[in-house]
């Protein structure tokens, strides 16, 4: 199966189709807009006070074609082969760009777990830092690098179950307990 066959899918959300789907599952946020961020660099930089985890997401392919989403703090080292052996899965890769706008519909730089909605064949897996996770409050890209939503923890994943996906929550500082 080639890259091009694996991504295709619908067409993709906009940040206002995901606001608007995060209001009907009942989830509050609150979005800072900015100027166009590529780095966790430039996060840090432009970020100012926002409260909550500040997060890196990382759209891998492993050697048998499985597309993984890889969400953690943006300062947790990920040890990408520890990762892969640990899950089981094989070698990863970063994904290439036209695969990820094919299937969560967003362009480096923005890559979020927001974009599961647009994951409707649910083809990824994800992956969740546990120290990420034990946090009250997360920061992600809303479908693009020109924003930060802040979300609750616990809606993240609500919203997360409903794009059908059932997270693996992983300790990256100490792989060995997936829950």
């Amino acid at each position: 199966m080639t890259e091009k066959e694996i991504g295709r899918s619908a067409p993709q959300a906009t940040p206002e189709a995901l606001f608007r789907r995060l209001d009907e599952l009942g989830i509050e946020t609150e979005t800072r807009r900015h100027e166009a961020l590529f780095t966790v660099e430039q996060s840090r930089a432009l970020r100012g006070a926002i409260p909550g985890g500040h997060c890196k997401c990382l759209f891998l392919i492993d050697k048998l074609r499985a597309l993984w989403l890889v969400v953690a703090l943006e300062d947790r080292e990920i040890d990408l082969k520890a990762l892969a052996r640990h899950l089981g899965a094989g070698r990863f890769s970063f994904a290439k760009p036209d695969l990820l706008m094919e299937v969560l519909g967003v362009a480096p730089g923005a890559v979020t777990p927001f974009a599961l909605i647009n994951d409707k064949g649910g083809r990824v897996k994800v992956v969740l830092d546990r120290g990420m996770m034990a946090l009250s409050l997360l920061n992600y890209h809303p479908l693009t690098n020109e924003a930060t939503t802040t979300i609750a923890t616990k809606d993240l994943l609500r919203f997360m179950a409903a794009t059908g996906h059932e997270p693996e929550i992983v300790d990256f500082a100490f792989p060995g307990e997936v829950t």
